[in-house]
């Protein structure tokens, strides 16, 4: 089967995607709703205290979190598609694609068009709601180079996901592995609040925590004034990793399963 074939099955599966959630809005609630809630609750409620150790205020502190925020999508994003991708195979969907002359990894790749336009919803919302809050966007194309920092990033977390939904029985399963996972890495990260008074033990591991490269690289892209060039290419080599090595389990896993 040649590229034009994979292309080709890709994207009706990517329609078939989208009809499921047309026919089923209440899917999107988490993508429309997350960054309005994420967004108010932590400016105004720890907007003025972290504003204070920023030099300023609730207003530096909208300049601090909402790249963190962004940046947060993708993992938000990407145990969703893991979870989806377990329940088709809970109610046979699965089964009935590999049956069908289709290649595998259209089947995933699809559900990770799927869930980065999701995740771009997702990103609009939270932007809006960014602006009427006071948010200021310093550079337009370091605003869309941001996005696409995340979403790059996002696709790697999303074949973990998948494998997951692979092997794991249960997508209740996924979601209490996942948070388990991701809750660390986000609070363990630069993304709601700076590293600095943090434990010696937690800022090394937010050192090395790929989400704190991530929000430092979206901050400095979109509002400027900070060295990009580290945080960028970490995140680019993590994303890369994470992809390179998970797709090929991810797909196998797919294939082989019983």
């Amino acid at each position: 089967m040649g590229l034009r074939g994979h292309v080709r099955h890709t994207g009706a599966l990517v329609r078939r995607n989208l009809l499921w959630i047309k026919a089923d809005m209440e899917s999107m609630i988490d993508a429309v709703l997350m960054p309005i809630v994420f967004t108010l609750l932590f400016v105004y409620v720890f907007g003025g205290s972290v504003g204070q150790s920023l030099g300023g205020g609730r207003e530096e502190y909208v300049q601090y979190v909402i790249p963190g925020l962004m940046a947060m999508m993708g993992m938000n994003m990407a145990m969703g598609v893991g979870t989806g991708f377990n329940q088709d195979f809970q109610t046979g969907v699965m089964d009935r694609f590999r049956s069908l002359p289709i290649a595998r990894s259209s089947v995933m790749v699809a559900k990770i068009v799927v869930e980065l336009l999701r995740m771009l919803v997702a990103t609009g919302i939270l932007m809006i709601v960014a602006l009427i809050i006071g948010f200021s966007v310093e550079s337009v194309p370091g605003l869309i180079a941001a996005v696409g920092l995340a979403m790059a990033f996002g696709v790697g977390l999303m074949w973990i996901f998948l494998t997951m939904g692979v092997v794991m029985k249960s997508a209740q399963a996924i979601q209490g592995v996942g948070f388990l996972v991701l809750m660390p890495l986000q609070f363990g990260s630069s993304i709601f609040a700076p590293t600095q008074s943090m434990p010696g033990w937690l800022q090394a591991f937010t050192d090395y925590n790929p989400l704190s490269s991530l929000a430092d690289a979206a901050r400095g892209l979109m509002n400027g004034g900070a060295p990009i060039a580290h945080d960028v290419w970490v995140t680019l080599i993590w994303s890369v990793a994470l992809t390179a090595v998970m797709a090929p389990i991810a797909i196998h896993k797919f294939r082989t399963k019983t």
